[in-house]
């Protein structure tokens, strides 16, 4: 029997992918969906210079094509949800298949028959995993932090539900690793709103305000981070979204390479215009100023609000990085450097001129950032629920930035 996986954006196929035995599989479009000149965008990566669908893509091995691989979660999410379902996972399209019902944006992925993977799919399953694969829970959130997507309850609580399908928050675990890292990124993701990058509804809560969290995730300490979806609307309706590594066609473990800021500027401005471009440099500005040494291919996305056409997303991931890696390496190259203490007025201007951008809306977006940047933390400063190591990242990177002298 050849496995047939559907590809679904909302309420339209746009495809499948199908099985091919011995760990290979092959992408291919509905006839209908490629012929549609309103077609609703799964990803540009389908999308030729000339504006048509990109549609010969050949039979992968074990990985799926790369965007649908970056679909899936990364490190201990991806091991854990992996094991609930009884599925290996490095064996993507199963892994896929057991996680297609929640996935980011309106993307999602439905076998041919409904029914869902073999359990224990690429080696053996004990039997209380095989007799609870059904229960698993079936979301995926890209990325490598422990997460989950919930349901608002109570004015502050959240509820994880078992199935993990509807959910409209995001939930972030308390780190092991990184003591604080709720607080830091609440702290920072509040300081972009103050100055005026898009960002989603947060929350910062403590564990006892999240119901449903599975019994098997071992002990936690710390606060919880929430975020309010923005992939989902109050109707429970889905938007399409996209990250660059999607964007780039390039796999999950690649995010910090093979690109720049330069590069995702350059799509940015083709694809959403002057106020795309005027959110990226603020967010690009921002990441310096707070010592965000994380910002990679991952953390900048593209929302399809009409199902056709970019938009920048709302911003996510701001967190203070340097605070647990005293580095001030970006994780990519703005144009020449990879480091915030080169990041000055001629970056921006090779980055604009390589790029093909306005370079006085670049600059001037710059400045504004950094004087707006200066006001709010002069004022929220003593007031944000993080440490003092957090507190002097930023004073730091306010001395050592260029673009906060000029």
């Amino acid at each position: 029997m050849v496995d047939i996986l559907q590809v679904w954006i909302g309420e339209r196929k746009v495809g499948a992918i199908t099985g091919l035995g011995g760990d290979r599989s092959i992408f291919t479009f509905d006839d209908d969906y490629a012929e549609d000149p309103r077609r609703p965008t799964l990803s540009l990566a389908f999308k030729s210079e000339t504006g048509g669908l990109l549609r010969d893509h050949g039979a992968t091995q074990t990985r799926l094509l790369p965007y649908f691989s970056n679909l899936l979660p990364e490190g201990r999410l991806r091991d854990y949800l992996a094991e609930r379902a009884g599925v290996k996972s490095s064996r993507e399209f199963f892994l896929l298949w057991a996680l297609g019902a929640d996935l980011p944006g309106a993307t999602r992925i439905v076998s041919q028959d409904g029914g869902g993977p073999p359990v224990g799919v690429g080696g053996s399953v004990d039997a209380p995993l095989a007799a609870r694969a059904d229960r698993a829970l079936r979301f995926s959130l890209a990325g490598v932090q422990l997460k989950f997507s919930a349901l608002a309850g109570s004015p502050r609580g959240l509820t994880i539900p078992v199935h993990g399908d509807g959910g409209d928050w995001i939930v972030k675990l308390p780190s092991a690793q990184y003591a604080g890292v709720s607080e830091n990124e609440y702290a920072m993701m509040s300081l972009a709103r103050a100055i005026g990058i898009e960002t989603p509804d947060i929350r910062l809560l403590g564990l006892e305000d999240i119901d449903g969290l599975p019994a098997d995730i071992g002990r936690l300490e710390g606060r919880v981070f929430a975020a309010r979806r923005f992939d989902r609307l109050a109707t429970g309706e889905r938007v399409q979204m996209e990250d660059f590594a999607q964007v780039f066609g390039l796999y999950p473990e690649e995010k910090y390479e093979r690109a720049s800021y330069r590069g995702i500027a350059r799509v940015i401005w083709r694809e959403t215009g002057e106020q795309g471009l005027m959110e990226f440099v603020r967010r690009l500005v921002f990441s310096a100023l707070i010592g965000n040494a994380d910002m990679h291919l991952k953390n900048w996305s593209l929302l399809y609000r009409d199902g056709i056409n970019a938009t920048l997303a709302p911003a996510y991931d701001f967190v203070a990085t340097q605070a647990y890696i005293p580095d001030d390496k970006a994780a990519l190259k703005v144009s020449r450097s990879k480091r915030w203490s080169d990041l000055g007025r001629e970056e921006l201007i090779v980055m604009s001129r390589g790029a093909g951008l306005p370079e006085t809306l670049v600059l001037s977006t710059a400045a504004d950032t950094v004087a707006a940047f200066r006001e709010v933390w002069s004022r929220e400063r003593s007031g944000l629920p993080v440490d003092a190591a957090v507190k002097s990242v930023v004073e730091t990177q306010l001395e050592s930035v260029p673009l906060a002298q000029a």
